[in-house]
């Protein structure tokens, strides 16, 4: 098992130097700069400011004082916002995206795979296309619509949640988790159904319910740990997408985390926070996956017994 993780590490390692590296030279290849706006500055305050940020320097010679900085776990300081590092903009915003995540998460768990565990139990009836049906509706519907729709019945119409915030309230939370939770609950509903299909099959199903066990005792005891294998293998970077896919409804709902610094990052062409971000997140999809990965080993006897045999 060991050998595994480190095996996963290693393997992690090429690509993170490959989202950095990609991510890099995109940003400094688009057009105009991070000084450029509507208000042209003198050529000689332009001059000051690259040379203070170093971005006078050749590229590659750019990208390896990034890289000596990065691995000291300095993203550098914000071009947008002077004085403030990215590390504090980071820091500063975390904390609102991970709870929102951490909620849709909790959403997308308990609804898709409580509806793809009751469609599994009687397959090609109505309890099954109608919740399939149902996921596939809300696979195809992106969190920008779902949200102002959210809005509109549940906020302003039916007056029952605020649409807008993220206080101490209870209520700011559940429309923002529901739309961001919705598209993910609707995947792990389908994979959840094809995994407790794929289970309830087996030798060790059916001989537990010859005995006479209660469905209930069969399905949770016997059933549950190897149908939601798929299910743990889609949580790694389904987590981090829910951070990362965050922002579309941070904006939606007004919430302070990392996307609003990541949107006007984008628009101001701050080098260094898009950086920062992008290498955050990748850095983020690569642990989860990681996680995900060991954990799926831990409830698959077949794939442990296979790395015992490699070794």
């Amino acid at each position: 098992m060991l050998r595994f993780v480190w095996f996963r590490m290693l393997q992690a390692i090429p690509v993170f130097l490959v989202v950095v590296t990609v991510t890099f030279f995109l940003v400094r290849l688009a057009p105009g700069g991070p000084f450029s706006g509507e208000k042209a500055l003198p050529p000689e305050v332009i001059r000051a400011l690259e040379a203070r940020y170093d971005l006078d320097s050749p590229a590659w010679l750019q990208y390896v004082h990034y890289l000596s900085n990065l691995a000291r776990g300095d993203f550098g300081p914000s071009f947008r916002y002077p004085g403030r590092s990215v590390n504090e903009l980071i820091a500063a915003g975390l904390p609102a995206s991970a709870e929102l995540g951490l909620y849709a998460l909790l959403v997308a768990i308990g609804i898709g795979t409580g509806t793809g565990v009751v469609a599994s139990l009687r397959p090609n009836t109505a309890q099954d296309y109608i919740p399939m049906t149902a996921a596939m509706i809300g696979i195809c519907l992106p969190s920008f619509l779902l949200g102002p729709l959210l809005v509109l019945v549940f906020g302003i119409q039916l007056e029952w949640l605020p649409v807008s915030g993220w206080g101490d309230i209870p209520g700011d939370k559940i429309l923002p988790a529901l739309t961001l939770g919705a598209g993910y609950a609707a995947y792990i509903a389908r994979l959840s159904r094809g995994g407790m299909l794929e289970i309830l099959t087996q030798d060790y199903i059916r001989t537990a319910r010859a005995k006479g066990l209660p469905t209930r005792i069969v399905i949770f005891r016997h059933a549950l740990r190897g149908g939601l294998i798929p299910v743990v293998a889609f949580l790694g970077p389904a987590f981090a997408g829910l951070l990362s896919g965050s922002f579309v409804v941070e904006t939606i709902f007004q919430i302070p985390g990392l996307g609003r610094f990541f949107v006007q990052a984008a628009f101001n062409r701050d080098y260094t926070m898009i950086m920062g971000s992008t290498v955050f997140y990748a850095g983020l999809i690569l642990i989860f996956n990681l996680m995900a990965d060991i954990v799926a080993v831990w409830l698959n006897p077949r794939l442990r017994q296979q790395l015992q045999g490699a070794r």
